[in-house]
């Protein structure tokens, strides 16, 4: 077939190894996968309202330095053995960057951050550490933005948001119906929450898409639909995290025969992308679930060992 009609705009292809064989090279442990199957347990628990105890979502806003997130985890480790009767500690692991437009898109893509773009030891590299986290009993969440990754590292995710840009997505949707943990959508960039309310009913909704099997190969996969799926609080054209926002909120999920079972995110939108603001978006949050608010399940932080933030230099 001529180039003029097929990959015109393709400078290379790199075939990456399947699944099946990253598992077998980085397989999860009998005790690790203990660990998945009770936090998983846990998070749909509390999603439900059996568990009374409120979920944290809590971490670096991306993953790009392995060791410094093992530091973090064992920190966060001990502060769920300090606060375990009230509150539940998941780590965010985020690997994926949705980009407006250009930048870094996290450390599967281009784990050295010099836009190599090794796929390959991006995907070892995040494996091994959600491995490791899983044997040290530490729950992790992650946002599923490539609908491949999760066949390469979804069995060692307690808890997987769909972010404000994809949630309308279709192919997020379909992929999140089959997903075997709790799942949580962002009201879109603007505040819409409809397209989060859509997209739950979709994702618990039977659904068949195209997708790719344990050995890599094109597959039609048939899901029976993802019963634990939320709306999550993120912000929009301003913050939606007040009272008046989560009983509108609560309203339109009930309307619509949802559960009103609420995830609050502390940062983006509702900090004024200032992750100083989380303290008092929190202070509020606790504040109404002290007042008897039952729809608040959870919250999603932004967190590292030190603050700021750095830039991605040339050779450096």
């Amino acid at each position: 077939m001529s180039n003029k009609i097929h990959n015109k705009n393709i400078e290379s292809e790199t075939v990456i190894t399947s699944p099946i064989e990253l598992k077998k090279t980085i397989p999860v442990s009998g005790k690790g996968k203990e660990n998945i199957l009770t936090s998983r347990k846990t998070v749909d628990n509390i999603f439900s309202g059996k568990d009374e105890r409120l979920m944290v979502i809590v971490g670096p806003c991306s993953i790009h330095d392995i060791g410094a997130a093992k530091e973090y985890a064992l920190k966060l480790k001990s502060l769920q053995e300090e606060v375990k009767e009230s509150v539940y500690l998941v780590m965010r692991v985020y690997f994926e960057k949705p980009r407006t437009t250009v930048g870094w898109k996290g450390l599967i893509s281009d784990p050295d951050m010099d836009n190599s773009l090794d796929v390959e030891k991006g995907l070892h590299q995040g494996r091994e550490f959600l491995a490791w986290l899983a044997d040290q009993g530490i729950a992790s969440a992650t946002e599923a933005l490539n609908p491949i990754t999760p066949q390469y590292l979804g069995d060692l995710i307690s808890w997987c948001a769909i972010g404000a840009r994809t949630t309308e997505s279709q192919t997020h949707r379909e992929m999140s119906s089959g997903l075997s943990m709790t799942v949580g959508f962002k009201n879109g960039t603007d505040g819409n929450l409809n397209m989060a309310i859509n997209a739950i009913k979709a994702c618990s909704s039977p659904q068949s898409f195209l997708g790719i099997n344990d050995e890599g190969q094109i597959s039609t996969f048939k899901a029976m639909g993802n019963k634990s799926s939320h709306i999550i609080l993120r912000g929009g054209i301003k913050p939606n995290y007040y009272k008046d926002d989560v009983i509108e909120c609560e309203n339109l999920l009930k309307e619509n025969g949802l559960a009103a079972r609420i995830m609050i995110d502390c940062s983006h939108d509702n900090s004024n992308q200032d992750y100083r603001n989380q303290g008092k978006v929190i202070e509020d949050i606790t504040n109404q679930i002290s007042a008897g608010n039952k729809s608040i399940f959870g919250l999603m932080l932004e967190s590292n060992l030190f603050s700021g933030k750095q830039k991605i230099l040339d050779n450096q």
